[in-house]
């Protein structure tokens, strides 16, 4: 087996958060996990404990810089007691352009968790992060080696 082509390892830098069908371009760092919840299952006849899978939760963050207050507007309508909380959709991509493809991942039913009002330091760039939670995913472009 040969060893690794290291220029195939996916950069960082090609990382892309959308919304609605927009790049959202001032976001620079995104992750998401779906943490998956097992009870555990006495048995008999063995020391070992069984564990069955019961539930899966869906978290994230997407961090970056402050640019427009447009995605607070929208989270924080839940403020107002006549509005509905925010539930939307996020796709994170990943195409670096040596990569064996690009990677899209849809989040589904997107909450966030936060309203990130005001922040800032004098000599620096002000930045923001969004932490939220999501009920379903789905794999929208997968990267095999080719």
């Amino acid at each position: 087996m040969p060893a690794l082509d290291s220029t195939r390892i996916i950069s960082g830098n090609y990382g892309q958060v959308w919304k609605d069908g927009r790049w959202l371009t001032n976001f620079r760092s995104a992750e998401a996990s779906v943490e998956i919840t097992k009870e555990d299952v006495p048995r008999s006849g063995t020391r070992w404990m069984g564990k069955k899978v019961v539930g899966l939760a869906g978290t994230g963050t997407i961090s970056g810089y402050k640019v427009t207050t447009e995605l607070i507007e929208e989270i924080g309508q839940i403020a107002d007691d006549r509005n509905p909380s925010l539930v939307t959709e996020l796709i994170l991509k990943l195409d670096d352009p040596d990569a064996f493809g690009a990677y899209r991942v849809r989040l589904k039913r997107v909450q966030f968790d936060t309203i990130p009002l005001m922040n800032f330091e004098a000599g620096s760039l002000v930045e923001e992060e969004l932490p939220f939670t999501f009920e379903g995913y789905e794999l929208l472009d997968r990267i095999t080696e080719e």
